[in-house]
């Protein structure tokens, strides 16, 4: 977690930024969340709920994960890094044309907030399908015995309805992708895959969490998608 690449030329050193769980939990969200928009949008097939629920418990265990990670993670993972006040969140929007800004350690102000958007409104959704229910009583969350049928009903009307807005999200997501790349000539994503990106501004390296933090992080992440995945029963 803490390695570091190959010295660059310089104005054009690279320095890591994103430790191995926050590129890991990135990429494992992408991946769940693509599983569960085709076992209910596509495939629509009964026999494919049961990889639904799965991503469903797995986006959670996830989603708990980054919440974790984003209060006692490393350095650039945290909330604290990332996310600025509406002052400054302003500036750099009004700069956001400028190719000479300044190149953000991490997330930028403004996508700062979209993580933090991304991750309270897929966590609603979670949420949401635990309680949630279908049309004729058979398939539901974990969780849906516990409230009228009604409920579990409006439950799930508002799953798919949340779930729709996180697809336009995403597609935002992947527009403002483009964006830095065309316009700014930043790539984001070869940075969430390799950790490293250029370093003109000649700032030093983040601090990395130790491993013990990981290793906590992965055992109550786990143990809260598997309680919950029995319904909250032992």
């Amino acid at each position: 977690m803490t390695d570091t690449p190959a010295p660059a030329p310089a104005g054009k050193r690279r320095i890591k930024i994103w430790d191995v769980p926050t590129r890991v939990v990135h990429w494992l969200l992408a991946i769940a969340f693509g599983v569960a928009w085709w076992t209910a949008e596509v495939s629509k097939a009964d026999a494919h709920m049961e990889w639904h629920r799965w991503a469903g418990y797995s986006i959670l265990g996830l989603v708990v994960f980054r919440i974790y990670w984003g209060l006692v993670g490393s350095q650039t993972a945290r909330f604290s890094h990332f996310l600025k006040g509406p002052v400054t969140t302003g500036r750099y929007f009004a700069g956001l044309l400028r190719r000479d800004s300044k190149v953000s350690l991490g997330h930028n102000p403004m996508g700062g907030w979209s993580v933090a958007a991304m991750l309270a409104l897929i966590g609603a959704i979670v949420v949401l399908g635990l309680y949630a229910i279908d049309v004729d009583g058979f398939e539901g969350g974990p969780l849906a015995d516990r409230i009228s049928f009604d409920l579990a009903r409006e439950m799930a009307h508002w799953h798919h309805l949340l779930f729709n807005v996180a697809l336009g999200l995403i597609a935002l997501h992947l527009v403002a992708i483009a964006f830095y790349l065309l316009v700014k000539r930043e790539n984001l994503v070869g940075a969430m895959i390799t950790g490293a990106k250029p370093n003109p501004d000649g700032e030093g390296a983040p601090k990395f969490a130790p491993f013990w933090r990981l290793a906590v992080g992965v055992v109550v992440s786990f143990g809260i998608m598997w309680f919950v995945s029995k319904g909250l029963k032992f």
